[in-house]
């Protein structure tokens, strides 16, 4: 079974049955995917594009065989082994080894799609960088507070706004918002700015700063340094760039 992030899910097994979980964290692998195919990628945000699309089912039953899972079984018992006592820095590259000998043999048998074939199929979860994650938040009101933000990231938001909306106090807000995202509020909301202005400067061919203004950056200059904050270049760079490389690869 290869489940999405926040994919509900259960099983009760008949019988005697043997189980290995490896959680791969989402940024791990659009870095796995970016490097595997870093020359037709243009950076991080294509993979992550990309890994959404192709790769969009909630929840996959991987059909082996029985030759390629008695190939998987002595790898997941060493993981099992490596990961017991904790995370050592000395068993990186032999989980790291471990995990791509796993990987080379699972990823071959994913149902892969660059359309949208079921009415169960997701669409892109919340953005994910290193610097949040995709993760549900436990408390409610970092969860809802981050879909306002989302949903009219062009508005004005002030903390204490965003936390009468949730019914927290500001520092409250302030303090459930980091604990589940890493990031305040504001970082939160300049980081999905950020994300969708570089999606309008690959898709369309409207000035910057219109561009900047859709998203809620009403000045170009600020705009220009949130950006490179953010996403590592300038914003006329990153379209250049951008519009430079070809398209990224098929999955097979």
């Amino acid at each position: 079974m290869v489940l999405a992030a926040n994919t509900l899910c259960g099983a009760e097994p008949e019988g005697w049955v043997t189980t290995t979980t490896l959680y791969l964290d989402r940024d791990y692998v659009i870095d796995q995917v970016f490097w595997q195919h870093a020359a037709r990628f243009k950076d991080r945000l294509d993979a992550s594009d990309f890994l959404d699309t192709s790769y969009a089912e909630p929840a996959q039953v991987v059909r082996l065989g029985e030759d390629r899972a008695g190939l998987l079984m002595p790898w997941l018992d060493e993981l099992a082994a490596l990961s017991v006592d904790g995370q050592h820095a000395n068993n990186f590259y032999r989980a790291q080894a471990l995990l791509s000998a796993v990987l080379d043999v699972i990823v071959p048998h994913l149902a892969v799609t660059g359309n949208r074939v079921t009415p169960t199929q997701r669409t892109t979860v919340v953005p994910s960088t290193p610097r949040h994650r995709a993760f549900r938040p436990l408390r409610a009101e970092a969860r809802i507070a981050a879909e306002l933000l989302a949903t009219e990231m062009d508005r004005r938001w002030s903390v204490p706004e965003l936390a009468s909306l949730v019914h927290l106090s500001p520092s409250q807000l302030r303090r459930v918002f980091t604990d589940a995202f890493g990031k305040s509020p504001i970082a939160y909301l300049a980081l999905l700015r950020a994300e969708k202005m570089a999606h309008l400067l690959k898709a369309t061919d409207s000035p910057i700063s219109l561009i900047a203004a859709s998203v809620g950056w009403r000045d170009s200059d600020f705009a220009a340094r949130q950006f490179r904050r953010s996403v590592g270049v300038s914003p006329s760079e990153y379209r250049r760039i951008s519009h430079s490389n070809p398209t990224p690869p098929h999955p097979d």
